[in-house]
């Protein structure tokens, strides 16, 4: 757990048997309007709310979860956090959204065999991932959080409703699994994935300029080099056809 800079806090993903994802608290702490973005894996509820008591946050603070998108990994624990804070409003882009609030898991899952991995690693039952979404985001926002301008960006591809959060102010971006460190990217062959608008994504994302990389997974960037999403893409063109 630490501060990346003013207004955003990195939560480390803790893997163990699967990869828990990251999570970030952004906005500025004297605002009182602070939001986390990504829950974390099954089971790991406990501990994000820890890592943000150890931060020094009023969890009473945080009045939203924004979902870079809603794998497994990232929603997995967030029964667990509501328990606890019990009115915080979950932001979801539409179209995965729309498919929470139905009760439809697919997206959740990714593929047959891991629901049912899932179902008996960790005890999940039938209807788990109903939610009511308060906010359903399109892309093209800008959302004021916390006294702190992020642009909303709809990157498809590792699932339908993956979004990117940028600070443009401190050249900040938040791409969920689309994007990580080390010319890596998420994978593009799950439920609702798509090879093409991976790509198409990953170079909408190269237009930015980037300085800090949060990304859901694997070590986070404070010093990103100028090019460097574009060089990620150009390595995976081939691949996303």
């Amino acid at each position: 757990m630490k501060k990346v800079s003013d207004g955003i806090f990195f939560i480390q993903g803790q893997d163990e048997f699967m990869p828990d994802s990251h999570a970030y608290i952004i906005g500025d702490p004297s605002s009182h309007d602070l939001t986390m973005v990504d829950a974390g894996l099954a089971g790991k509820g406990s501990y994000k709310l820890q890592a943000i008591k150890k931060l020094g946050i009023d969890q009473a603070d945080i009045k939203r979860i924004i979902m870079t998108h809603t794998h497994f990994d990232h929603i997995g624990c967030l029964r667990e956090i509501y328990a606890e804070m019990t009115n915080v409003e979950l932001w979801v882009h539409r179209s995965e959204a729309e498919a929470l609030e139905a009760g439809d898991d697919r997206t959740v899952y990714g593929m047959e065999m891991f629901r049912a991995m899932c179902a008996s690693q960790y005890g999940i039952p039938e209807d788990a991932f109903r939610f009511t979404v308060q906010k359903k985001l399109e892309g093209g926002e800008i959302l004021s959080l916390g006294g702190m301008a992020w642009e909303c960006i709809h990157i498809p591809g590792h699932s339908a409703g993956s979004i990117g959060l940028y600070n443009r102010d401190g050249k900040v971006l938040i791409p969920g699994d689309v994007v990580y460190a080390d010319y890596a990217i998420g994978r593009f062959d799950l439920h609702g994935a798509n090879a093409r608008q991976h790509r198409d994504s990953l170079f909408r994302l190269a237009d930015l300029a980037v300085e800090v990389l949060l990304p859901g997974h694997n070590r986070i960037m404070t010093k990103v080099e100028p090019g460097y999403i574009r060089e990620t893409a150009r390595q995976w063109e081939s691949y996303l056809l």
